[in-house]
């Protein structure tokens, strides 16, 4: 069973940077499509960012030049660079992993809070 264990997050200032790491088990990062998810309090969940297991990536608008999500495959390590954060970026953060071939996300971590105060 994959695990995936997020950290990083926390509480920045508006137009400051953080970066979220999830550390997974074996070699889910080189094998799998990841992404990074978000929901805020009220809000249903959104994908901010995918990265395919070739490395390919796609972004949410609304994060497009901000945000930047990569992948160490020997450290099985998902990042997300987060830069001009927002208020409106604040949320739990959540990283997820399926196999490519499907459409699902099947593997969720427990989550990594960002808080963005104006």
């Amino acid at each position: 069973q994959v695990q995936l264990v997020e950290s990083g997050g926390g509480s920045v200032q508006a137009g400051g940077s953080l970066r979220l790491s999830c550390a997974a088990s074996g070699n889910t990062v080189s094998r799998s499509c990841m992404a990074w998810f978000r929901q805020a309090p009220g809000k249903e969940r959104e994908a901010v960012a995918n990265i395919d297991n070739a490395g390919g990536t796609t972004y949410a608008d609304s994060v497009k030049g901000r945000f930047t999500i990569s992948k160490d495959n020997a450290k099985n390590t998902l990042y997300l660079q987060m830069n001009s954060l927002k208020p409106e970026d604040t949320a739990m953060y959540y990283c997820a992993a399926k196999w490519c071939a499907v459409r699902q996300y099947t593997a969720w971590g427990q989550g990594t809070q960002v808080t963005v105060s104006s």
